[in-house]
């Protein structure tokens, strides 16, 4: 039995090395080496995290078992099939691909060749996605912000498959509904692509989600709210706390009718380390993958209807005189 997974990373930019450097920590993950066109700064992750620099994806490909592709969301794609037809192992981050297309045959060419194809959606692995489906199985109402200061890294993409894709893939683990209806509003300011987004998620079984996105605020946030029969929760994933307002747990809250309130916090957990941790059991162990690429095929259908929506809006408000037409 194979006691060790040989990984590779694709990509030296800001995930990639977080991946390079976190595969060191992982008990049963050994880090064989990573590519990226930009020698610089391969050369400079790679002499951070101690491992050596390949010339060529074909030559990485060789020597690993599994990969994971950290390149720039438009190489997303081709990377995955190329290491998959290589008769190895992926970790994606996200988005799993640009198009339902290319998801789609990301899925099929998973299951015709029995690899693990695993999307990098991090909030499935957080402590906190842990403790929010343990306390709500029945959400009425989900509202998520995540907002965050402007930066030149994602850019490439719209802030939908930027930062709007963590929380819609966390509400529709969470909600496990198809979805009915979205109506979404954003703009581009900083980029040629949506710097600013809201959506409002209905679903077939009557969940609504409004989801709010940034990356031109002034501070950074990233907070989840649940209204349900079950109690009312807050969970804040920037500072890793927990609220919940509740008649099962947590200490009484005086003068409410039998209500509790829990708090819960998280300090030590590593998300990142436990995505990795998943994906070594899936790939040895042959567990079951949490986010795999019908997950994230999910996820990018769920972005790709809010920006289609934003597209519906934008185009009523050019038509009322709201906003001029470029």
């Amino acid at each position: 039995m194979q006691t060790s997974l040989r990984v590779g990373v694709i990509g030296a930019g800001h995930f990639g090395r977080y991946h390079t450097l976190k595969i060191r920590d992982v008990a049963r993950e050994t880090l064989v080496g990573l590519f990226d066109p930009d020698s610089r700064r391969a050369a400079e992750v790679a002499g951070e995290a101690g491992c050596p620099v390949f010339s060529a994806v074909e030559d990485l490909l060789a020597v690993c078992d599994a990969v994971v592709v950290a390149a720039p969301a438009e190489f997303h794609f081709d990377l995955a099939v190329q290491a998959l037809r290589a008769g190895k192992h992926v970790l994606i981050e996200k988005p799993v691909a640009a198009t339902l297309e290319q998801a789609d045959f990301l899925v099929t060419l998973a299951e015709e060749t029995g690899l693990v194809c695993q999307v990098g959606h991090l909030l499935r692995y957080s402590a906190e996605h842990k403790a929010i489906t343990q306390r709500i199985t029945r959400p009425l109402y989900i509202e998520a912000t995540r907002i965050a200061p402007f930066k030149p890294r994602g850019t490439d993409v719209s802030v939908i498959l930027d930062l709007m894709i963590h929380d819609l893939d966390l509400v529709l683990a969470i909600v496990d509904s198809p979805i009915a209806q979205v109506d979404a509003l954003g703009a581009a300011v900083s980029s040629a692509h949506e710097d600013i987004a809201n959506a409002r998620v209905r679903f077939e079984n009557g969940c609504v989600a409004t989801i709010t996105a940034s990356r031109i605020s002034l501070k950074t946030e990233r907070r989840m709210r649940l209204f349900s029969e079950e109690g009312y929760l807050s969970a804040d994933f920037g500072k890793r706390e927990l609220t919940m307002i509740g008649r099962e747990r947590g200490l009484p809250l005086p003068g409410t009718g039998g209500f509790k309130r829990e708090a819960i916090s998280w300090k030590d957990s590593d998300s990142l380390y436990a995505e990795h941790e998943a994906f070594v059991a899936a790939c040895l162990d042959g567990a079951p993958v949490m986010v795999d690429a019908r997950a994230g095929r999910r996820a990018l259908e769920a972005a790709l209807a809010v920006a289609e929506g934003i597209e519906t809006t934008r185009r009523r408000m050019e038509l009322s005189g709201l906003i001029r037409t470029p």
